[in-house]
This record gives structure tokens, sequence and C-alpha cells, in this order.
């Protein structure tokens, strides 16, 4: 399972083995409900923060001058802030992009997002909650938005899935990519995915086929595409929206084949090693921009993004101005042979005894 939380062993259900797909979103809730605190490393900020509070209402219920005080604390805090999260494991990273109040696509959306209008539907089977489309306008650029959503509370969960798209979603998605397309709009995408949904339903209605024919048409559409990561990056859930010209991830998210805990319980049998799966899966920004998967870390806000929402879609829409910018001034052409090499060029293989890059295996190979 990819969506639990992080933190203590997870609770089972209160009756029966794991449920069938039909009775999946009531387990997850009953799942979710019980699942401790993960976020105990942040515990000496979140003090800080409670005695910061103390004294401003202190000061302003006995109309005292306690401004040196607080002051003194809101460094004290600055510092901490800074050591804790430069010290971060991959772990404890996963664990923030789940933070449940890390701002989400409709939160990125409204914050960035000018005269954005929704779109609907697939034309197939109906409309999948868990991917928003619509076209809107980011600083100067009219843009398709692609964005996947978790939900805020256990309504909007249920029927965003939790996250986890239907092939409905991916349909939609590429369909409102090929009218981009056609009206010559580039594309952001924004994902924030534990994976695709794994249920019987959806693979009776072709998930894999449609995110490998999502997979397959991003790479050869003729438009801009910008890719971010704002929170957690899937496996092929993420990919199915995550193909693109440049990809932006911000500090404290994931983008991996697998979650940490489904990984542990594959090679250990036992999902309580994640941490030590998350510490060898090389998915967190850093790692993955040294291996030319990931364009640009974009750092967040002072205490995380979940703290700072504002600053952190500032942050965001700078870059994505930026990288639109520069993308939508290249002839396609260039804009699809970059794309093609940005991917043929990623990764490592040992052949004959030689350690070739992706850039030697391409050139070698044509």
């Amino acid at each position: 399972m990819c969506l639990a939380k992080a933190g203590q062993p997870r609770p089972q259900p209160s009756t029966g083995p794991a449920p069938r797909a039909a009775h999946w979103l009531t387990w997850m809730a009953t799942y979710h409900a019980g699942v401790s605190n993960p976020f105990t490393f942040l515990d000496p900020l979140v003090a800080l923060e409670a005695k910061i509070q103390e004294l401003e209402q202190l000061a302003q219920s006995r109309g005292v001058d306690l401004s040196v005080e607080v002051a003194s604390l809101r460094q004290k805090w600055a510092e901490e802030s800074d050591r804790t999260f430069a010290g971060l494991t991959a772990w404890q990273r996963v664990q923030l992009s789940r933070h449940p109040q890390r701002p989400q696509a409709s939160d990125y959306i409204d914050r960035i997002a000018q005269e954005f209008v929704p779109l609907a539907g697939d034309r197939v089977f109906g409309d999948d909650a868990a991917i928003i489309t619509g076209l809107g306008r980011i600083g100067a650029h009219a843009c398709l938005i692609i964005g996947q959503q978790k939900g805020k509370d256990i309504h909007e969960r249920k029927r965003c899935n939790f996250g986890m798209p239907h092939p409905e979603g991916y349909r939609k998605a590429l369909e409102k990519m090929r009218l981009a397309e056609r009206f010559h709009l580039p594309v952001v995408c924004l994902i924030n995915t534990p994976g695709a949904f794994p249920g019987v339903e959806a693979e009776e209605r072709g998930q894999s086929l449609a995110i490998a024919v999502n997979i397959r048409d991003m790479s050869l559409l003729r438009t801009p595409i910008v890719v971010a990561v704002i929170g957690e990056g899937g496996s092929g859930g993420a990919l199915g929206i995550g193909v693109g010209d440049r990809m932006l991830m911000l500090q404290n998210s994931y983008f991996s084949v697998i979650s940490p805990e489904g990984c542990a319980a594959i090679l250990w049998k036992d999902g309580a090693k994640r941490d030590i799966a998350a510490a060898s899966m090389g998915l967190t920004a850093d790692i993955l921009s040294r291996h030319g998967i990931v364009d640009e870390i974009l750092p967040e806000p002072p205490g995380g993004a979940h703290r700072q929402g504002d600053a952190m879609a500032a942050i965001l829409q700078a870059a994505l101005v930026r990288n639109l910018d520069a993308l939508t001034k290249l002839p396609m052409a260039e804009l699809l042979d970059r794309r093609y090499a940005k991917y043929r060029t990623i990764g490592q293989v040992i052949e004959g005894g030689e350690l070739l890059t992706g850039a030697r295996m391409a050139a070698a190979h044509g």
C-alpha cells in the first residue's frame, strides 16, 4: 500500500483481511483514522512556535512589551528550522511529502493560475476527481494545467480516491493535452500521487494501457511540457502525467518507482524497514538531480511548504514562468529533439565490463 502515512506500525482494519477493491475506500478511511503522528522530528519547532504564540498572547492580554523575547525565540526557531531541514533523512522527506497540510494541486492553481477554467471527462467512461485539468494563465502564459489531487477532508479524499487516479483520469489528461497541442498551449503538470489505483475495476478499464499511452504520446507532444513534483511521485501513477521537457521538484518531495513501504515489503517482507528502503532508493530531489532526471530543485520556505503555502506558491510560479519563457522560444523541432535527448541520456549500464552512461549509449546505438 503506497498511501499509508508514516510513523508507528500500521493499525489493522477493524475486521477481516485486506479488502477487495470494492471496499477499498472504506478500508482506507479506517486505516488512516488510527495512524500515530509521524512528524515527531518536527516537535522542537512546534514547541518553539507554541512558546512564541504564548508570549504574543500574553503581551496582548496584559499590555506588556515582550518584543525582544519574541524576536529572540523567532531567531531560535529559524536556526532550529535550518538545522532540522538540513539534516532530514530520505524517509523524513517522504513523510513531509505526505503532510496533511501540504499544499495540493488545487491550492497552487488557486494561487498561481488566473482565469482558470476546469475541463472534465475522458469522452469514454467519465470524470476522475483525482486528476484536475483546466485552462488558465500562469504569468504571461496561457496554458493547460493538469494536477493530481488527494483531497483535504475525508469526503474529498474519497471523491478523489486518496489521490490514486483511475484510467479515465489519465485518458482525460491526454485528451486535454491534445487540445493544448492543437491550440499551441504549453502544458503544466503538478504531480502528487502515491500511485495509480490498483483495484480490479481500474485494471478492467485499462489502467496500464492508459498510463503507457500517456507516456508514449507525451514524449511526442508538439507543445512545451513542464512537470513539477509537489508531493508524492509514486510509480506509474506519476509517470502517467510525468513526461516533459523540464522536471521541477520541491525540496521535500519524492519521485520513485515504488513507495518505501512497498519496497521494504518486497525485499525484506517487513514494511517497518521503510526508512532503510527510502535511504537506498535514491528517491529524493538531490539524488535525482545528480542523475539528470530532475532539472531544477525548488527550495521550500522555512518550516516546509505546509507552513507557508503562499511563499511556496510564489517560488513555484516563478520557476514555472522562467521555464515556460525558455521553452516557448524554442523551435518545435529543437524542443522535441531536446526532450528525446533528455530521456535517452538518463541512466548507466555495464556493457562488456565497461560502465556506460546514457549519453554514450545513445551515441553508440544511434
